[in-house]
């Protein structure tokens, strides 16, 4: 076996040198994905240039890059809170956020990535209490569960905005409490409900009745109308005019044979 010349071991040294450095130096961005760059022999985490976006990228190999997911995430919190009059409620609720892109160096420095245990979860925990704190367990299970969602979302929002975390949305999936005053508020509000359906059904009824005697009183007042009109000359006046349309209908025999108590002829039909 022929040995290689001394000048090609070198280069071969070399040359696998070269591909391990580059090998170490190739980082790739995934998808809605960023990378925070920290500098060994500089300045540390780099935060006053924007975070490295999706793609290939070279960097020193030395240095190193932490990625983050950008895009939005959720974290689904089981919590128990107290309610104004002390009972444990339990209450889940799901997040909506995502890390500040301009300032994820920052994020990186201060709170690393661990910041949703660091920050994100104990803010949402402070904000469901101190909320929850002030309703009782029957506004909480029924009239008040969209104001709820709303405070705990501004509350949590006022503590993560200036810790480098985009909160997107709060929902409170559910709100589970203690079964013996779950029955108690049901009970209520069945009893409720009823008692609205009765005032319903009496204010109904006594609607009608008015309408009843509102109908007979204008039926009587147009009777006396109508009775107080009618004098002996227009009755007449208006038996001779019917007298004259029937003796003047080809369809009937009429006969006048002579008068009534009133002046008006009688007339006979041809039955």
């Amino acid at each position: 076996m022929e040995k290689l010349p001394k000048i090609a071991v070198p280069t071969i040294i070399i040359a696998i040198v070269l591909i391990v450095l580059l090998a170490k130096s190739a980082v790739t961005i995934g998808s809605g994905q960023a990378g925070v760059l920290f500098k060994t022999f500089g300045e540390g985490v780099v935060v006053d240039e924007p975070a490295m976006g999706e793609g290939f990228h070279i960097v020193a190999p030395w240095n190193k890059v932490f990625i983050y997911e950008v895009r939005q995430q959720e974290i689904l919190e089981k919590m128990n809170v107290l309610s104004s009059n002390g009972l444990d409620i339990k209450l889940e609720a799901s997040v909506w956020f995502q890390p500040d892109f301009q300032n994820l160096g920052k994020l990186h420095q201060e709170k690393s990535e661990m910041y949703k245990e660091r920050v994100l979860l104990p803010a949402i925990r402070s904000a469901a209490r101190s909320v929850v704190g002030r309703y009782t367990p029957e506004q909480l299970y029924s009239s008040k569960r969209d104001a709820i969602q709303q405070e705990i979302f501004e509350e949590t929002k006022k503590i993560v905005e200036s810790q480098y975390i985009q909160l997107n949305e709060v929902l409170v999936r559910d709100v589970t409490l203690p079964s013996t005053i779950k029955d108690a508020i049901e009970r209520k509000l069945k009893q409720e409900q009823e008692s609205l359906e009765y005032e319903f059904r009496l204010v109904t009824a006594q609607k009608e009745a008015e309408k009843v005697i509102i109908e007979a009183q204008g039926k009587a007042e147009s009777n006396r109308i109508l009775s107080a009109s009618l004098t002996d000359k227009i009755l007449q006046d208006k038996g001779i005019d019917a007298t004259m349309k029937l003796a003047e209908s080809p369809n009937s025999k009429v006969v006048v044979i002579g008068s009534g108590d009133s002046g008006l002829p009688i007339i006979l039909g041809n039955q």
